[in-house]
């Protein structure tokens, strides 16, 4: 396990050096115009490496870069090399806002692509409307749930489903199974703000009572509270750390269960790594795509590609950046013509329905009609099932 984190953490740190140091170069030898024929179609992906998502983020740019090396591999877009650049952030604050200028400042670049964790995301959407470039991109794919970041613009372009659409899923499943009370724990007062109202209005539709309980940390009378949940089953809104956190600080009577549901956030691989499986609690986590067990030919062809060029075991969030690249590249395919940030804008806002093998995404107009949403599980012994 050491050893699997110590090699990602050194690919990631090598990754950065070799995609930031290309980037600087480009952007200063760049020129308006046209681009020499055959020269690579470079795409760029802004990663929010914070404490607080690098488990989510890490993930999902190996399963992009699994998904471009392959498509490289194959031949690329018309016999034109992909060039895939990786931008890491801390957060969303002026490092964010550097490289959103880097790149929409860089003509050599065509769209930005599956932009991760979920704040970073939303704070790219934003940018692009308050500080809009010249040549307007397209942000494609980004690990965004946010509903109001998402329905926004005219120029990002999204696949996965928001807070929303995943809470609802959760608690229809809990619904189906004849609960009829859950209690919610927010890991901190902004997740609050931002899921509740979300929480409200599905457990209303499917007529399940919510109680709220205490943030974490908020006094010693809230964490005792917390360490023993009246109800058995448990909605947590927040990523993985702070999961992690709440699991482990559980004091439930022998015999007790607890069913705690997160959403696709947390990943439930590191989660098991850090050893929270307590005998009397099971974790379950909504997923934007497939199970990585599945038979599906992008599923199959994930875990192909993970294993031709990382060593690293395969993911719901490596699966979802490998679909993010997998959608950019579809379209990409599919263009006549000249590739430019101009035409690949155009074509996505004259997308329809897509297959990406077996992964289906549906259209009304520009905005996504249908979400995929499933579930793992991490049991109680450790093991992770669908």
């Amino acid at each position: 396990m050491f050893l699997s984190t110590l090699r990602r953490r050194q690919w990631l740190q090598l990754g950065a050096a070799a995609s930031l140091a290309p980037w600087g170069a480009a952007h200063a030898q760049a020129r308006p115009g046209r681009m020499p024929e055959g020269a690579p179609l470079v795409v760029a992906q802004i990663a929010d490496m914070s404490p607080g998502q690098q488990d989510v983020s890490r993930d999902f740019v190996v399963g992009a870069r699994a998904a471009w090396q392959e498509l490289n591999a194959r031949g690329g877009i018309r016999g034109r090399a992909v060039e895939h650049r990786t931008i890491e952030v801390q957060g969303t604050g002026a490092a964010l806002q550097a490289a959103w200028r880097s790149v929409v400042d860089d003509p050599a670049c065509i769209a930005l692509s599956g932009c991760v964790g979920d704040g970073a995301a939303a704070a790219l959407a934003a940018l692009a409307r308050t500080q809009p470039p010249a040549q307007p991109i397209a942000q494609v794919a980004p690990w965004l749930h946010h509903p109001d970041a998402a329905s926004a613009g005219d120029t990002l372009f999204g696949i996965f489903p928001g807070y929303q659409e995943q809470i609802a899923h959760a608690l229809h499943s809990l619904a189906i199974m004849g609960v009829q009370e859950l209690g919610v724990v927010y890991a901190s007062a902004a997740v609050r703000t931002q899921a509740q109202e979300n929480i409200a209005q599905a457990a209303q539709a499917l007529g399940l009572r919510v109680q709220a309980l205490p943030l974490p940390g908020s006094s010693a009378q809230a964490d005792r509270q917390l360490a023993t949940p009246a109800q058995v089953i448990v909605l947590f809104a927040g990523g993985t750390p702070e999961l992690h956190d709440f699991v482990r600080r559980l004091k439930l009577p022998p015999g007790r269960l607890c069913y705690i549901v997160a959403l696709a956030d947390v990943n439930l691989q590191v989660l098991a790594q850090m050893g929270v499986a307590q005998r009397n609690v099971s974790v379950i986590a909504t997923q934007a795509v497939p199970l990585v067990t599945a038979g599906l030919p992008v599923v199959r062809a994930y875990r192909q590609a993970l294993g031709r060029f990382f060593d690293e075991p395969p993911s719901p969030l490596g699966l979802a950046g490998f679909v993010a690249a997998r959608c950019l590249a579809q379209v990409l395919q599919g263009m006549g013509g000249e590739i430019t940030r101009a035409a690949v804008l155009a074509a996505l806002r004259e997308r329809q329905d897509m297959d990406l093998g077996g992964f289906t995404l549906a259209f009304h107009g520009r905005r996504r009609s249908r979400a995929y949403v499933t579930q793992s599980m991490l049991t109680a012994d450790g093991r992770i099932v669908g």
